[in-house]
């Protein structure tokens, strides 16, 4: 992993230099705009001139392009190839849809090294886990905000604008608030915060992503991890990976800027969404439990809070028509 890191940093820096750029092919000087590969051609589906305050609906384009793979009951995956702008180029969008009334969801707050810094890593996730993912935000060691762990406060919350707060309940329902309020803790089971928030509920993008100056960089790049809840109810998880020279150098921190984010998850049906924790922190595990290994995109460095995906029903439990059998 250390040696991934040295030469993500290396390519990062050959990729941001001149004379890389000089070369770079005519469309990636075209003014930023985000398209996906579909049926063959690159479809722009968001430009930063015509952006919209509120998505109402999916893309139709991102729509066509997503070829759902079903690793579970309530939960399934599929990635996408994005254009966007110097010196990013390419991207892929590795996508998780999950059915919180088909999974259960926890958290894990891992702080378990003698010097109490982050512990925990895609690496760390229990076998029975559909799904593992790095949670919220952070600094040096401790989550930033409200976090929530079997029922039990073990963070207050935190202030800001765009922070968001989303918590689970054990029968599936996820409450979402913007801002700096929060759902009632009345049976709540886990809940985090997190930010920027890139929706601010049915599909609206917060002013502060449209306009310059607000206090939110509009223009820089990273490697990104965003939450969403579609309108039908099922969870979102997007990762970026850099794709412009393959694989070797998708540990390069580079990616969609926050603005585009939010277009990325409004394109693709969410009403609700905010940023976790990317960069070098962003991690997913995805299992199909008849598959003994499981898909992994793994970050460069540990983190404090992970969000875990687990099937309601055990996979060795019988079900009821069956007993007796």
């Amino acid at each position: 992993m250390r040696r991934a890191g040295h030469l993500a940093l290396a390519l990062a820096a050959l990729l941001l230099s001149e004379p890389l750029r000089a070369h770079a092919e005519p469309a990636a000087r075209a003014p930023a705009a985000l398209a996906v590969w579909e049926a063959g051609a690159w479809r722009t589906f968001w430009r930063p001139d015509r952006a919209p305050e509120r998505w109402a609906a999916a893309d139709s384009a991102i729509l066509r392009s997503l070829d759902w793979k079903r690793l579970a009951s309530g939960l399934a995956w599929a990635s996408l190839r994005l254009a966007c702008g110097a010196p990013v180029w390419r991207a892929r969008l590795i996508l998780a849809r999950l059915d919180p009334r088909e999974l259960r969801l926890s958290l894990v707050f891992d702080l378990s090294r003698a010097d109490l810094r982050p512990a925990w890593s895609i690496e760390k996730a229990p076998g029975d886990a559909l799904l593992a993912v790095n949670a919220g935000q952070f600094g040096t060691s401790m989550p930033w905000g409200w976090v929530v762990v079997d029922g039990r406060r073990q963070l207050s919350p935190g202030l800001g604008p765009l922070a968001s707060a989303i918590a689970f309940d054990d029968s599936g329902r996820v409450l979402w608030t913007h801002g700096d309020t929060l759902a009632s803790s009345a049976g709540i089971v886990a809940a985090f915060q997190s930010y920027p928030t890139l929706l601010a509920g049915d599909g609206v993008v917060p002013p502060a992503l449209r306009t310059a100056g607000s206090g939110v960089s509009l223009t820089h790049r990273d490697a990104r991890l965003a939450l969403g809840e579609t309108r039908d109810g099922r969870l979102l998880i997007v990762m970026t990976r850099f794709d412009a020279i393959g694989e070797v150098a998708e540990f390069i921190p580079l990616g969609p800027t926050t603005p585009e984010m939010a277009a990325i998850m409004g394109a693709l049906g969410a009403r609700d969404a905010v940023m976790l924790d990317g960069g070098i922190s962003a991690q997913l595990l995805l299992r199909d439990p008849a598959r003994k290994a499981p898909l992994e995109w793994r970050g460069m460095r540990k983190v404090p809070l992970g969000l875990i995906a687990r099937p309601r029903v055990p996979a060795t439990a019988s079900r009821p028509a069956e007993a007796g059998r």
